[in-house]
C-alpha cells in the first residue's frame, strides 16, 4: 500500500513536472510569436512580384531579395512620372550603419547587390536593364548623407525583350548567405573556374583561396577582426539595436539580424526567441561578445575554401560593381551547390579595426582594395531566409496602390 502511494506521488510529481513545462514551452512559443503571420517572408514568394502592374515595382520586388551590409536593405527606388520605363535607384542615407561603415563602402556594395538581382529579374521576365551608374555625377564626400538624398546610385531604363531562361532567377529565392558548417572538401576545378572567369573587367577581380597557409593566415585575420569588433561596445550597441528578438518585431521592422543568423531554426528558434524577449542579456554585453566570437571560430573551422572581391581602385562606381559580381556570385554558386557567407569584420574601416584591415590587404592585395571577403563550400545543412521588407517602403511614389494589378483590386 505504502508502495503504490508513493508511486501516485511520483506519477503526479512527474506530471506535474511535464504540465510545467508545457505551459512553459507555450508561453515562450507566445512570447516568441510564433502564431503571427509572417509578412517578412512574403517577398520571397515568387508571386509577390507579379502583383505589380508597373514592371519597374515588379523588379524592384526582386531586387530587394539582394544581400545587404547587416540586413539593411538601404534602397529607395524613384518611379520616373514622365517615363513609365524609367526608374532611380536612391542610397537610403538614414539606414547607414555609420560605426562599422563609417565611409559607407558597404553601403555602395549593397546598391550593387541590388541591381545585379534586378538585372537578372528583368532577363527572365523579358525586360532589358539599362543601369547608367550616377546619372546625376557622383557624390560630395564632404557632404555624404546629403548628397545620397539628392543624387541617384543609378538610372534604370528597360525594354521590352524576349525573355530568356535564366536559372540563376530561381537561385535568387534561396538564402544568400549561409553561416553553417560547410563541407570539407575543396572546390572542384569546374567550381573554381565557374566562380573566378565572372570578374571579367579590367580593375576587378575574384581570387579564390583553398590551400592550407591561406586558409590559416585568413582564417586567422577573421577570429582576430571578430574578438576586436565584440570588443568595441559602440559597434556591438549598433548592432544590438538592429536585433530583432521575435516575430512581432520581426514582422514591425523587417530588416536586420534574427535568432536564424544565430543558427536557430524550427522548435529552437522560438524557445530561443522567448527566452531573448523575457532575458534581452541573453544576446547583448559579455554574451553577446562572446556568441559573436564563438560562430566566427566555428564559421573558420568548418571553411574549405574563402574568395576575395579585389580591386585596382576604390571609388563609388567600383564599390558598386563590386556588389553586382557578388550578387552573380552567390547566384552562380547556388548552381554550383554552393554556399558563400561574408566576412566583412576584417574589412571595416573604424580605428580599433586598423591592424587587421592593413594586416589583410598587404598580405593579399597590396595596392588594391578588397571590397568582398567570404566563405565559400558546400553547405551542410539549409539556412533560413532572412526578413525582408515590403517593396512599397522602399518606393517614393504619390499613389502606390495603383500600382497594383487591376485585377488584385477589391
Amino acid at each position: 500500500m505504502k508502495k503504490e502511494k508513493t508511486l501516485k506521488v511520483i506519477a503526479f510529481s512527474v506530471a506535474g513536472i511535464v504540465g510545467l513545462c508545457l505551459v512553459i514551452i507555450a508561453a515562450l512559443f507566445i512570447i516568441s510569436g510564433f502564431f503571427m503571420p509572417k509578412k517578412y517572408m512574403e517577398p520571397w514568394q515568387k508571386d509577390y512580384a507579379t502583383q505589380f502592374s508597373d514592371p519597374r515595382v515588379s523588379l524592384a520586388a526582386v531586387g530587394l531579395l539582394a544581400a545587404s551590409n547587416h540586413n539593411m536593405q538601404p534602397w529607395k527606388i524613384k518611379l520616373d512620372k514622365a517615363d513609365p520605363m524609367v526608374f532611380y535607384l536612391y542610397a537610403d542615407s538614414t539606414r547607414r550603419t555609420e560605426e562599422v561603415d563609417p565611409n559607407s563602402r558597404q553601403m555602395m556594395i549593397s546598391q550593387g547587390t541590388f541591381l545585379e538581382y534586378v538585372a537578372v529579374a528583368g532577363d527572365k521576365t523579358g525586360w532589358h536593364t539599362d543601369i547608367t551608374l550616377f546619372p546625376d555625377g557622383v557624390y560630395d564626400e564632404s557632404h555624404l548623407a546629403h548628397s545620397m538624398d539628392l543624387k541617384p546610385v543609378a538610372k534604370i531604363t528597360l525594354s521590352k525583350t524576349h525573355p530568356q531562361d535564366d536559372k540563376l532567377y530561381s537561385a535568387m529565392f534561396l538564402p544568400d548567405t549561409n553561416r553553417e558548417a560547410y563541407k570539407p572538401e575543396k572546390l572542384n576545378a569546374e567550381q573554381e573556374n565557374a566562380l573566378t572567369s565572372l570578374s571579367a573587367q579590367d580593375g576587378l577581380y575574384v581570387k579564390l583561396y583553398q590551400d592550407t597557409a591561406d586558409l590559416s593566415k585568413i582564417g586567422g585575420f577573421a577570429i582576430q577582426s571578430a574578438a576586436i569588433e565584440s570588443s568595441v561596445t559602440r559597434v556591438m550597441d549598433e548592432s544590438n539595436a538592429i536585433f530583432r528578438p521575435n516575430e512581432y518585431l520581426k514582422d514591425k521592422y523587417r530588416y536586420g539580424y534574427s535568432v536564424e543568423g544565430q543558427g536557430s531554426a524550427g522548435f529552437m528558434k522560438n524557445i530561443i526567441q522567448g527566452l531573448v524577449t523575457i532575458f534581452p542579456t541573453l544576446n547583448t554585453g559579455k554574451a553577446a561578445s562572446e556568441n559573436f566570437i564563438k560562430y566566427t571560430r566555428a564559421s573558420v573551422d568548418s571553411t574549405p575554401a574563402y574568395a576575395m572581391i579585389v580591386t585596382d581602385d576604390n571609388s563609388r562606381i567600383t564599390q558598386i560593381e563590386s556588389g553586382m559580381l557578388y550578387s552573380r556570385l552567390v547566384l552562380t554558386g547556388h548552381e554550383l551547390g554552393l554556399a558563400m557567407q561574408p566576412l566583412s569584420q576584417a574589412l571595416e574601416e573604424y580605428p580599433e579595426m586598423k591592424a587587421p584591415y592593413d594586416g589583410l590587404k598587404q598580405a593579399f592585395a597590396p595596392g588594391g582594395t578588397i571590397q568582398m571577403l567570404f566563405r565559400v563550400g558546400e553547405p551542410t545543412k539549409d539556412t533560413p531566409l532572412s526578413m525582408r521588407r515590403d517593396v512599397g517602403d522602399l518606393i517614393i511614389y504619390y499613389d502606390f496602390d495603383s500600382l497594383y494589378k487591376l485585377s488584385d483590386q477589391p
